[in-house]
C-alpha cells in the first residue's frame, strides 16, 4: 500500500529550512568592523595616478563642446539658406519625418515626429511649441540625422534649420541664418515658457 505524505508537515519542515538558512545568512554577511587606520595607512603607498587613459587634448574637447545657448552663444561660423535646406532635408531627413510638402497618405505612419505645426495643431512640434530657434539648431546639429547623428557640416545644420523653420512660417524664403541672424529669432511659443529664476528654498534640491 503506498504511503501516505502529510502535505502539512512538508510545507512547514521546507519552512523551517528556509528560516535557518535566512538566519544564517544574516550572520554570515553581518557588516565588519572597518580598519580605517590601516585603510588609510595603505594608500598612502598609492601613486598618484595609475597610468589609466590620457589628459584630453583641447582639439578633442572642441569636438564635443558643441553646445549652443539661447542667447546664440556656441554658434560655429557658417550660414545656410532655405534653398540649400530644402535640398538636404529630402536626401537625409525625409525617410523618417516625412515630406514636408506633401501630406502623408491615410493611414500611413511616421518612424520620427513631424516636425512642421502651428498654433492650433494639437501636435508639439517646432512651429508651436520649441521656445528657441537655437535648439532646432543644437538639436539637429548634435543629434541627426538619426542613422549617422554628427555627420552633417555646420552650414548644412544652417540650412535645414532654415529651411524648418520657414515650413514652420517661422522666417521668410529669402532668410539667411548665421550666428548673427539665427539668435534674433523669436519663436511663438517662446511666450509661453516661464524662466525658473528661484536661487535657493525648500523647493531646490
Amino acid at each position: 500500500m503506498p504511503k501516505r505524505i502529510n502535505i502539512g508537515n512538508t510545507y512547514l519542515a521546507i519552512a523551517l529550512g528556509m528560516s535557518v538558512i535566512v538566519i544564517l545568512g544574516a550572520y554570515n554577511n553581518k557588516p565588519a568592523t572597518a580598519n580605517i587606520a590601516g585603510f588609510e595607512a595603505d594608500t598612502t603607498q598609492w601613486p598618484a595616478s595609475f597610468g589609466f587613459g590620457k589628459a584630453a587634448t583641447p582639439q578633442q574637447i572642441a569636438v564635443w563642446d558643441i553646445d549652443v545657448r539661447p542667447d546664440g552663444l556656441g554658434l560655429p561660423v557658417g550660414s545656410g539658406t532655405v534653398v540649400q535646406g530644402r535640398a538636404i532635408y529630402n536626401t537625409k531627413c525625409m525617410a523618417c519625418h516625412g515630406s514636408i510638402e506633401k501630406a502623408l497618405p491615410p493611414g500611413a505612419k511616421l518612424p520620427a515626429p513631424v516636425l512642421v505645426s502651428d498654433s492650433t495643431s494639437k501636435v508639439k512640434a517646432i512651429g508651436n511649441y520649441w521656445p528657441y530657434a537655437s535648439t532646432v539648431f543644437d538639436y539637429i546639429r548634435r543629434s541627426m540625422p538619426y542613422n549617422l547623428p554628427g555627420s552633417l557640416t555646420d552650414n548644412e545644420v544652417y540650412s535645414v534649420t532654415a529651411y524648418l523653420l520657414n515650413a514652420n512660417k517661422i522666417i521668410k524664403t529669402d532668410a539667411v541664418l548665421d550666428a548673427k541672424t539665427l539668435p534674433m529669432i523669436i519663436m511663438p511659443a517662446q511666450k509661453l515658457f516661464i524662466n525658473d529664476d528661484r536661487h535657493g528654498g525648500p523647493v531646490i534640491r
